[in-house]
């Protein structure tokens, strides 16, 4: 059967703007994309406990009880920092939500970092996302800057509610990487897992 080139014209039309389509980035390729910015860095906090510590157990800084992170979400957040300045990756903009896990986790890594209402969990481990959160968020991955990289650094409910088909199996710690879809929005072209960081360019 003879298609003619104005169907496949629409075809590959279709296909490009499937995100799904789009080329993910890895290993090296990755890093060089990052190295000249233009990305948003949407950061899941470190391993941290579902259970939030007694006075005993808090950190000094933890005055309100909340969930912290433990030896291996404090290890990794340190790392992937440390990866970050290794690889000279330049990063603008640091949000983080108010929730101390996501504070901790932005200041191991070095990354000074300004509290976002619209990235917490409302004081309460596991909250429901609103509405506007999940608009926020969802808008924010689009404004992408250019020649640094931004990080937003929260909870896992907040990246689900905003991109329910790019968080299956998202772990602790693990980033998903925004970037130009081509048609001036943004799509994931990587996750990063947040033990990967010291590995980015292997």
């Amino acid at each position: 059967m003879i298609r003619s080139p104005g169907w496949l014209l629409v075809l590959a039309g279709l296909l490009i703007a499937d995100p799904r389509s789009t080329q993910t980035l890895s290993g090296e390729a990755l890093v060089k994309a990052l190295q000249q910015g233009g990305y948003v860095l949407v950061v899941r906090h470190a391993s941290s406990p579902r259970q939030t510590p007694d006075r005993k157990a808090a950190n000094p800084d933890n005055v309100n009880l909340e969930r912290q992170l433990d030896q291996r979400g404090k290890k990794t957040a340190t790392a992937m920092g440390e990866a970050i300045r290794a690889l000279n990756i330049p990063i603008g903009t640091v949000l983080t939500s108010p929730a101390y896990r996501a504070q901790e986790t932005a200041r191991l890594a070095g990354l000074p970092a300004q509290p976002q209402m619209e990235l917490g969990d409302g004081g309460q481990s596991m909250q429901a996302v609103t509405p506007s959160q999940t608009d926020w968020l969802k808008k924010k991955v689009m404004e992408l800057p250019s020649g640094t990289n931004t990080i937003l650094v929260t909870q896992l409910p907040n990246m689900s509610a905003a991109f329910p088909q790019r968080t299956a199996g998202l772990a602790d710690g693990e980033t998903l990487v925004f970037g130009p879809d081509g048609h001036g929005g943004a799509v994931v072209v990587a996750r990063i897992k947040i033990e990967k960081w010291p590995h980015l360019s292997d």
